[in-house]
This record gives structure tokens, sequence and C-alpha cells, in this order.
């Protein structure tokens, strides 16, 4: 049995994506996932880091200080640290946690393995950080945690310039991919049994940015409704700078688009937005959920949300919970500003003070729940079609429910009456009653397709491996 990893992964749908892709090489690489349970009783612990997330520095340097008795008392034992965090600190995380064997960076996810061989063979802790994208990380195996829903990278990097965001400084600038490439990798995932894929990139409006296509991503979406057995296409993260109409027409005249967007706002003040370096103010990102929701009246806008900016003043506040009750957000992802080391935003004047953003965060929320709560009390008796993934409901086996996303996104738990349903599986079923963040079917499933790929062996654990691409020298 080769030596046991284990991938803890911190931060957003990226930092997921790429943790598929690090645990995809350390399997080719001969490594063996640890059993669940394993905790600390493992050969190595790779973690894939934030540096967006506030206090992320202070949570990794904690675990990595709560494994160095566990590394003392194994011999062997290895700890790797990767990801945002790593790229910005680099030699700094050997200094604050000498224990650690290796280093790496976002640009370089396929050096892992040989780091970790050149570690055990030299004695000492191996960094690597790379300046530039060296491997796309969909060219790297992959060893998805789902076997009927995948993440698929259109683009890395980013070209715009937030005052508060230091994602830029660490992905790079943004790289895109051929559509023929992602189209390539799509098919070979729903070959393999994927019915549900999600286009990520830091910002997907504007891909095509690379080749010179600015209508690419719309037409990407068209491409993808092409693929026979793909049943779902989601996407994360728009920005509303790029979005264009033909986006939008995309999303509505492609069936397998789903009607879901996710579209940060972060402020609803133009003040804010300025100082934000957000390039569209409020009128231009009401006027685009204005013109999704004429062509899709069914479709679920979320966004993020930053309260307590630096300057931010009670009236910007006031316009930002203005375009909250405009949007009518089915949610929102809700952040109070703190600083990050290197962005602009963390030496401007005027930072708000804790306990006035504490308190603009608690009204936000109120607000927010509020509308999500009656968004899904007006979904009660609709009949819905849900995924089925038995990861997103804790108490499904207590209740004798399973849970999933709709088409909209919207988490739903479904009674199943005792019918046998697993994940991959989708049911449809009526809503009986709607919480601010989830929605119960009780009303009985109504009809229920099995998972294509339930009787073709391709769960992870029996095809880990997926590569698309060239191979990494």
């Amino acid at each position: 049995m080769g030596r046991t990893y284990d991938i803890r992964t911190y931060g957003c749908q990226m930092n997921v994506h790429d943790s598929e892709r690090l645990a995809g090489l350390l399997e080719e690489a001969g490594y063996v996932r640890a059993p669940a349970g394993s905790g600390d009783d493992v050969d190595l612990v790779v973690f894939n880091t934030c540096a967006v997330r506030e206090n992320a520095d202070n949570r990794l340097y904690g675990n990595l200080g709560h494994l160095l008795p566990a590394k003392q008392r194994r011999a062997g034992m290895q700890i790797a640290v990767g990801g945002c965090l790593a790229q910005k600190d680099r030699h700094r995380i050997l200094e604050r946690a000498p224990w650690v064997d290796a280093v790496f960076g976002t640009h370089n996810l396929a050096v892992l393995p040989a780091l970790l061989e050149r570690a055990r063979h030299n004695g000492e802790a191996q960094v690597e950080i790379a300046e530039a994208l060296q491997n796309f990380p969909s060219d790297l195996p992959s060893r998805r945690e789902s076997p009927y829903s995948a993440w698929v990278s259109v683009s890395v990097g980013c070209d715009n310039t937030c005052t508060f965001c230091i994602v830029p400084t660490l992905r790079g600038t943004e790289t895109d991919r051929r559509p023929g490439d992602v189209l390539a990798e799509i098919r070979a995932l729903v070959d393999a049994g994927v019915v549900e894929v999600t286009l990520l990139g830091q910002n997907v409006n504007s891909y095509g940015r690379s080749f010179g296509d600015r209508f690419a991503f719309g037409k990407l979406l068209r491409a993808c409704g092409e693929i026979n057995g793909l049943e779902r296409v989601r996407f994360t993260s728009p920005h509303p700078r790029d979005f264009t109409d033909d986006v939008i027409a995309a999303m509505a005249e492609t069936p397998n688009v789903m009607p879901q967007l996710h579209m940060p706002l972060q402020s609803g003040s133009d003040a804010m937005l300025r100082a934000m370096r957000r390039s569209y103010r409020q009128e231009r990102y009401l006027g685009i959920v204005d013109a999704v929701r004429a062509v899709m009246p069914e479709a679920a806008i979320t966004t993020d949300i930053i309260v307590g900016f630096p300057g931010e003043t009670e009236d910007d506040f006031a316009q930002t919970l203005q375009v909250v009750r405009a949007a009518r957000f089915a949610g929102a992802y809700t952040f109070q500003y703190s600083k990050r080391p290197g962005t602009p935003a963390a030496t401007m004047a005027d930072q708000v003070p804790k306990a006035i953003v504490q308190q603009r965060y608690e009204r936000l929320i109120a607000l927010q729940d509020e509308i999500s709560w009656d968004g899904a009390k007006a979904l009660v008796g609709h009949e819905v079609e849900v995924l089925v993934s038995t990861g997103e409901g804790r108490k499904d086996q207590a209740t004798g429910r399973v849970s999933g996303r709709a088409r909209d996104g919207r988490l739903v738990h479904v009674a199943t009456g005792g019918a046998n349903v697993a994940s991959g599986d989708v049911v449809t079923s009526s809503i009986t009653y709607g919480a601010p963040h989830h929605l119960v079917a009780d009303a009985g499933i109504t009809s229920h397709r099995r998972w294509r790929g339930a009787d073709a062996g391709t769960h992870p654990a029996s095809k880990p491996l997926l590569t698309i691409g060239p191979r990494p020298a």
C-alpha cells in the first residue's frame, strides 16, 4: 500500500478544483487517499490555502502547530503547503513553521510530488514558487470528489484591480483556455458519467480576452448545449462590467444552462464602487438583473456584498440596502470588510469602526433573510427537479429525506417515502415549505431518474484519474 495523503482545502471553488488536481497528481505518483476518520494519522498532509478570507494566515499556522506533535510522533510524515497564502508568504512559512517539508504556489501545482521526493531524499524542506503559470490546472490528472458533478476551469487569473482583492497578485493575469480544450474536457467528463459541470473563472465574462473574442463565453455556453448527456451547466463568477446581452440570450436559449446567476455586487453605492475600483455602477448592475429576469423570470440570482469598506457612510450603506430590495436576491454571501495586507484598501483612510460594521452587517443579514424567505415561501406548491447529493444534507438519515440542488441552485430536502434514492439521481417533487436558506419537498416523489453512471463503475474510487491535454513535463 502506498503512502497515505489528506488534502485540507480552504477558500473558493478554484481551490477546490486545484485540490482535485493535487489529489490526481499524488495518486498518479503512488499515494493513496487516507481512509475517513484517519485524523492526523497519515503520511502526508497538504494544506491548499486561501489568502482572501479573514485570518487565513492565523488559521494555517494554528493548524500547522496542531500537526507538529503528530509529525514528531510519526516517522516519515510530511507536510506540504500550497495555494494562495503559500504564493504570498513563500519562505515566511518555513520561518514560522520549520517542520513543513514542501511549499509550492498557485502556478506550479505539478511540482508537488517531486518536491516531496526531494525533501525526503535531501532531508530538508523544499520551496518552489513560480511567478507565471506553468501548467493549466486542467492539463493535470484529477481525482474528482463527485462522479456526476465536476468543476471545469475556463480561465485562471484576473485582470481587474479591485482595491480590496489580492487575487490578481497571487493568481496572475487572466489566461484563457481555448474553447476546444474546454469542450474536450467536458465531453470526456460526460463520457465518464458526469451530468453537471460548473465553469470556473475569476471573471468568466471576460473569457476570450486572451484570444481576441469578446463573445466567446456566450458561444461556449451554447456549445455546451450541444453535448449529449450534459444535463446541467452552471458558471461562476461573472463580473458586471463585462456582462453582455449575448450571454443572457445564451443562458435563456440553451436548455441545459441553469436559471441561476451568482453576480457579485460588493456595494450598492456608486461612491464605494469607485473606491473599490469596480467598473460599474448601481444602475448598470440593476439593469443586468432586470435583463436576466425579463427572459428568465424563474432565475435565482445571488451575490457577494462587502459591509464597512473604508469610507462607507450611512448613506452609502443605505444605497446597498436599496439595491438588495430592488434586486430581490435569492441569497447573498455577506462579508464584513477586513484589511488584507498587500491591497490598496488596507491603507485607505476612514476605516469604519468595527462596532458600526457589525451593526450594518446585522441589518443587511436581517433584510436579506427576509427577502430570501419571501422568495422561498413563494415556491411552495411548485414542482422542482433536484439533482441529489447526499453530502448536501446533514440530517437526511434522521428525517428520511435526501438533499440536492434544484435547477436554480437552491438547496432542497426531499422526502423519499422509503424509495432508494442515491447521489446523482434526479428526482421531482413539490415544495411544501420554504426557509431562507433551503426548501423542503415532502409531497412525495413524482419522478425518479437514476444517475446513468450508477452501474458503470465510474465512481471516483474506481476511476479516479482523468487527464485532458498535455502531460506535465
